[in-house]
């Protein structure tokens, strides 16, 4: 530890973000990030603990505490500190593949379980590593690096999202040959098409995606693997098959007058803007306009921030977000301690521009939609909307909720945007190799393996976990690819963690 007493001497700092006013008129990143010699106060105040909860990535209540990529914090906050960003490089990419993303868009599960932030404010990791990547890539460090040796053995990798990408690099570095198939025109999956250019530009992504290409990856893009190309062709041609296809089924909401025109899954929202904004700047017009509509987001997180963000972006008349959960405490509850994760309210960057622009916080909280009130025409004018009671069963124990009677009321609504969540594998894909899957329509493994029902496929990521977050799919990526070289070789050394 280069400086024991820094977390006394040097207070947390992170980069400045745009005015909401202004940021909100374009969609590029909006932090400005500190100096190389603030940051490395920053690295200062890391304290090396002996017990370093920030990379222990363990499940508490349910909840991950810590990295899961078991990153190497107190060392490269250490070295960052002493100025040795070349080390820190080192250290960083021995654990994570891709921190030019997740020091982007993860949530920074390493900063809720700091330390620091258990009488104080906690070292700002991820800032850290934001520095450390950007840095690589500025001074060269973070060049292609092919294998020297190649084993003969091929793997197919379906999907390209960050879980895939993890998976065909880490297998790629052992020396096998990699091709990853991806359904759409460009890779990157959930990264490209699934988070909005403000949060994650998308050079970002290409110039990795370009860095894995030298390293001797294959991608070949609008390949739909079970409709365009037959799943016995692929386990003919390759010695492995990785499903790595995420889990996309959007939840649905029931309700009367789904039928209306202008109701849209968030997924689909979000894709069509980037897809526009990249292929035309928006002069294609393909896209789902929100310029001066009444626009209602039914679901919060990440998700459902995005799509605040991107309708404000367009000029939306106005914002709503419904949330059937009840608002979060902004502060720790006494039965929610260091170092669970904080479940308190957060207010995210849409909606701290919604706040901006029309005045008020755009979530309701404990509401649902219970109708879609369409005009003559079909098209979708407002929503009805009902309040909800949570109270616990009796019988088993859990939270049920109930609708409050004569709490319904009408909200204008022009366009309506699902972010309700995922209900696990496409069933198409699934069929198509004859994987079983499980009760959550996620494919079936034993507990943690990563091996099908079916012989040389293996699975990673959301298909198989779940939907969660990129530090979790690329963890699954890394030891998906272990037990596929495991199999291939017959050993691995492959670092995981």
């Amino acid at each position: 530890m280069g400086k024991p007493t820094g977390f006394m001497e040097y207070e947390r700092e992170v980069s400045i973000a745009e005015d909401p006013k202004k940021r909100i008129k374009h969609f590029n990143e909006f932090h400005e990030h500190l100096p190389k010699e603030k940051q490395r106060l920053q690295g200062a105040r890391c304290m090396e603990c002996g017990v370093p909860f920030c990379q222990a990535g363990m499940m508490i209540c349910g909840m991950a505490s810590g990295c899961p990529l078991h990153n190497l914090v107190p060392e490269w906050n250490d070295l960052v500190y002493n100025g040795n960003w070349r080390e820190a490089y080192g250290r960083l990419k021995k654990t994570n593949n891709f921190p030019e993303f997740t020091s982007r868009v993860c949530p920074a599960l390493c900063e809720a379980a700091c330390t620091c932030g258990l009488n104080g404010e906690p070292v700002s990791t991820k800032e850290n590593e934001y520095a450390i990547i950007e840095n690589a890539y500025a001074e060269g460090l973070a060049g292609a690096n092919p294998p020297k040796v190649r084993t003969g053995k091929r793997v197919a990798v379906v999907g390209s999202g960050p879980s895939g990408l993890a998976v065909a690099d880490q297998l790629n570095k052992r020396g096998h040959q990699v091709t990853v198939y991806e359904r759409s025109d460009r890779v990157g999956g959930l990264l490209m098409y699934g988070i909005p250019n403000m949060k994650l530009e998308k050079p970002i992504i290409d110039r990795k995606v370009r860095i894995m290409e030298e390293e001797g990856i294959t991608f070949q893009t609008g390949t739909d693997v079970g409709k365009d190309v037959k799943a016995k062709k692929l386990l003919h041609e390759f010695d492995a098959v990785v499903l790595a296809c995420g889990a996309s089924n959007p939840r649905d909401i029931s309700a009367p007058g789904r039928d209306a025109k202008g109701i849209y899954f968030a997924v689909d929202f979000l894709k069509a803007n980037t897809k526009s904004l990249l292929d035309s700047n928006f002069e294609d017009k393909q896209y789902v306009d929100t310029k001066d509509k009444n626009v209602v987001l039914i679901g919060g997180g990440d998700t459902g921030n995005d799509c605040v963000g991107t309708s404000i972006r367009h000029g939306a008349k106005s914002v709503t977000q419904i949330e059937m959960m009840p608002k979060a405490p902004d502060t720790r509850a006494e039965n929610n301690p260091w170092p669970e994760w904080p479940k308190v309210c957060k207010t995210d960057y849409g909606q701290e521009e919604a706040i901006a622009v029309y005045g008020q916080d755009p979530r309701i909280y404990e509401s649902t939609v219970k109708e879609f009130i369409k005009d003559e025409q079909g098209n979708l004018k407002a929503v009805k909307l009902v309040k909800l009671s949570w109270e616990k069963d009796e019988a088993s124990g859990r939270m049920k909720m109930s609708e409050v009677a004569g709490s319904e009321q009408i909200l204008d609504a022009d366009i309506v945007l699902i972010a309700a969540g995922f209900l696990g594998t496409q069933k198409y894909i699934a069929d198509a190799f004859g994987v079983e899957l499980n009760e959550r329509t996620n494919v079936k493994t034993a507990p943690g393996a990563y091996q099908t029902s079916v012989e040389k496929v293996f699975v990673t990521g959301d298909m198989h976990r779940g939907q969660s977050l990129v530090v979790w799919a690329i963890r699954e990526g890394r030891e998906a690819a272990c037990a596929v070289d495991e199999s291939l070789m017959g050993y691995s050394n492959l670092v995981v963690q």
